[in-house]
């Protein structure tokens, strides 16, 4: 029973020391916070978090701030319709003086550059084919646009809306088919629109390399040899995953 007295004496006394210590270490000087109208708790006099008594009211704290228009801002990207600019640009600096241009000024100012690209990617085919370049052009497509009219559309990377028809970024007639499958109906609607459900990059590679039925170049194998003679550019191979809702956000369900 001694023995554990003393024990617990000499415990106590080593805790004692070690607090005396502490306050030595810190000069016994106790530490004082100052409320302040920014430090983002109740304090002082304020009635509310930062707000009341000495600080700002709180409902003029509440009250909405006007945006700051102050500074140099700088347009930097257009996703109007994604990967157009990506796919018809000759370089990064055609592609950053595009996403930094009025859109008014779009269509004037790129459209022949987006055209000759859009003919330099045939010739690449055409060769790959082991063709005459002068052989395999653009051909105009489902929506019968020729060349300059469709990229005239494409380098002014806004979407159009037409009240008065569904609102789809590509719509294709009743026996077109969207997996791959000939597309024979020039009944088509296009370019009226965009909603989540609409695979936008498998239909901008439709508009621009399937030609008139939208199967021009779809790795079709010519020769029934069990190999595609031809190269596949009207579908980006990835097909739309999410159940997306019809009615604002637009949130698809958890995968």
């Amino acid at each position: 029973m001694k023995f554990k007295n003393i024990k617990y004496t000499f415990l106590s006394l080593l805790a004692v020391a070690a607090l005396a210590s502490c306050s030595d270490d810190d000069d016994n000087t106790p530490v004082v916070v100052t409320p302040t109208c920014d430090d983002g708790i109740m304090n002082g006099d304020e009635t509310g978090v930062d707000c009341g008594g000495t600080c700002t009211p709180c409902e003029e704290a509440m009250e909405p701030m006007e945006p700051d228009f102050t500074g140099t801002y700088a347009q930097v990207d257009f996703m109007g319709r994604p990967g157009i600019n990506t796919v018809l640009s000759a370089d990064g600096d055609i592609k950053d003086a595009h996403n930094m241009s009025i859109p008014s000024e779009m269509a004037a100012t790129f459209q022949a550059d987006f055209e000759a690209r859009l003919e330099a990617y045939h010739d690449v085919y055409a060769n790959i084919l082991g063709a005459d370049p002068a052989d395999v052009n653009y051909e105009n497509n489902i929506l019968g646009l020729d060349a300059p009219t469709l990229t005239g559309y494409l380098a002014a990377d806004v979407l159009e809306v037409a009240p008065n028809l569904p609102t789809t970024y590509f719509l294709p007639g009743e026996d077109a088919d969207m997996d791959g499958n000939v597309l024979n109906d020039p009944a088509v609607i296009g370019l009226t629109g965009r909603t989540p459900q609409d695979d936008v990059i498998d239909v901008s590679l439709i508009l621009l390399f399937g030609g008139s039925d939208g199967i021009r170049f779809s790795g079709q194998d010519t020769d029934d040899d069990g190999m595609a003679d031809l190269p596949r550019l009207t579908s980006d191979g990835v097909g739309l995953t999410a159940t997306v809702g019809t009615t604002f956000p637009y949130l698809g369900a958890p995968e």
